[in-house]
């Protein structure tokens, strides 16, 4: 599948702040069954563009943009070959090995409740990996709803857990908990869908967890949509929870009244819908 994406981060400030500093997680890597095509990224500022791997090997670009500024934003757009592995992510930079993926962060600590849950599900499920994996994957999407609604990007597993409800990055934190806590390494994967029913417009983009295996490695799991990641998922960055694998993160120095507003589009690329 080639799949296009665009994906633009406005920041307006009602007072101009003197400079901004930003760090990006934008680009994604080639790995066994997703090739980059062709990717770029635009500011609107005057600024160098530094780029680098971060401690997980994302590819990361960083910049400090020189004020005052009212507005600013920061667009990438490019294209990504994708193929079917059936969840299996193989050929992707590994820094560390996998216990360290067990590290429990303020986002993703197993509370009580979670800890009942992960258990129940493993007492219904048996003690076979993978089959527990889905099982915990099928639990996690029936028992949370979707709603951008009640959680922010700070809102904790336990808080998303107690409402029942919250964005992908919320289920797949409950979703990192709760299977860190059943001794399996777990990690957050920032990236894009392509969604199934052809829409486009996105209000942000994707989230969904990776476990590892002994005798599999890594696999994705996507716990809003109750799948094993899919061609039609693009990975872009890891961590062990959103704040390692955010797309944007920064500070501004001085300025007040900042608003932030992102538009994310994702669809296959017009040659592969032609053909």
């Amino acid at each position: 599948m080639r799949i296009r994406i665009s994906h633009a981060t406005t920041y307006r400030y009602d007072t101009p702040p003197s400079g901004v500093t930003q760090m990006l997680r934008l680009t994604p890597h080639d790995h066994d069954g997703q090739h980059v095509i062709d990717w770029r990224i635009d500011l609107t500022v005057d600024c160098l563009l530094h780029q680098h791997e971060d401690a997980f090997g994302n590819i990361a670009h960083s910049f400090t943009a020189e004020g005052p500024l009212e507005a600013l934003t920061v667009a990438v757009e490019g294209e990504v070959d994708t193929q079917e592995t059936h969840g299996v992510v193989r050929g992707t930079v590994e820094r560390f090995p996998p216990p360290l993926y067990l590290r429990e962060t303020a986002l993703t600590l197993s509370d009580p409740p979670i800890v009942d849950f992960a258990e129940t599900v493993r007492a219904e499920a048996g003690s076979d990996p993978l089959t527990l994996l889905h099982a915990l994957l099928t639990a996690v999407n029936r028992e949370m709803t979707f709603d951008t609604d009640p959680t922010h990007a700070a809102t904790t597993a336990a808080e998303a857990f107690s409402l029942r409800r919250g964005v992908c990055q919320d289920l797949t934190h409950v979703y990192l908990a709760a299977a860190r806590h059943l001794g399996m390494p777990a990690r957050y994967v920032a990236g894009h869908l392509c969604r199934a029913d052809g829409v486009t417009a996105q209000d942000a983009g994707h989230a969904w967890a990776e476990v590892y295996l002994d005798d599999i490695g890594w696999a994705g799991f996507d716990p809003t949509n109750g799948i094993c990641s899919t061609q039609a998922h693009v990975r872009v960055a890891v961590g062990l929870d959103y704040l390692g694998a955010a797309p944007v993160r920064g500070s501004r120095h001085g300025g007040t009244g900042e608003s932030l507003q992102v538009a994310v589009r994702v669809g296959q690329a017009r040659r592969q819908a032609q053909t």
